[in-house]
């Protein structure tokens, strides 16, 4: 009856795991460049005496979904978004180099070039920074170009370049900020292949409707292993009252 009710108890808490992950994917359906958890069901038998008859299921993330979302045109000129495969780099909290799909560039007061989140954004030799400008154009190759505050269309210059990377998808993590990382921690090399597209965000690739079907989906199950520990606590009453009548 123990084993009964132990198997009801974890397919109950890996539910509620699986329902984390799927409404964390849920929440960052509008966030920019977002990429969804994936996570799965497993298998593992109960180990120790007696028959082996017994499993119990466990859910864990296996990584995310590659899929690129949707290119939403928005007309500002340091919005920007990666056209195909690749990540911008930039600077996480922790000063370590990391990576996301988020183009929604701005300038700070101090001239760093950061992303909506506050992530500087990073290129060959470190954070980059614009000097006061009249004008800022972000092309497709990274190249920032700027005209100069107070001066001609004829004065462009060039200030840096954002660093682009395209490491494999399976060596990247996500971290509790929501930026990736190499597994092994080594910076990927620059990728001067990876290109962007001016003027647009990439959306979230999450699916919002298989989401719900999916929120719907496992509620039911932890309904499901709730009643089975209710069914486990029943027959563990009538087994004790039985052995006391005995």
């Amino acid at each position: 009856m123990d084993r009964f009710l132990y198997i009801s108890m974890t397919g109950a808490k890996e539910t509620l795991r699986a329902q984390t992950v799927n409404s964390n994917n849920l929440a960052n359906a509008s966030t920019s460049g977002f990429r969804a958890d994936l996570s799965a069901f497993q298998t593992r038998s109960v180990t120790g005496s007696g028959y082996a008859s017994r499993a119990y299921a466990t859910n864990a993330t296996t990584g995310f979904d590659t899929q690129q979302g949707s290119l939403l045109t928005t007309g500002r000129e340091l919005d920007v978004g990666v056209n195909g495969a690749g990540w911008i780099a930039v600077q996480g909290r922790d000063g370590r180099e990391a990576y996301t799909r988020a183009g929604d560039l701005r300038v700070e007061p101090t001239g760093v070039l950061t992303n909506g989140a506050g992530h500087p954004v990073l290129g060959d030799a470190g954070p980059l920074t614009v000097p006061p400008s009249s004008s800022l154009i972000v092309g497709s190759d990274g190249n920032i170009a700027i005209v100069p505050l107070g001066q001609g269309p004829e004065t462009t210059a060039l200030v840096g370049r954002i660093k682009f990377v395209n490491p494999p998808a399976d060596s990247l993590v996500r971290g509790e900020d929501g930026l990736f990382r190499t597994q092994d921690g080594v910076n990927a090399p620059a990728d001067a292949n990876v290109r962007l597209a001016s003027g647009v965000l990439e959306s979230s690739n999450v699916n919002v409707a298989d989401a719900l079907v999916r929120m719907i989906e496992l509620a039911r199950h932890f309904e499901l292993q709730v009643k089975a520990m209710r069914t486990a606590e029943d027959n563990a009453a009538v087994s004790a009252q039985l052995l006391r009548s005995a």
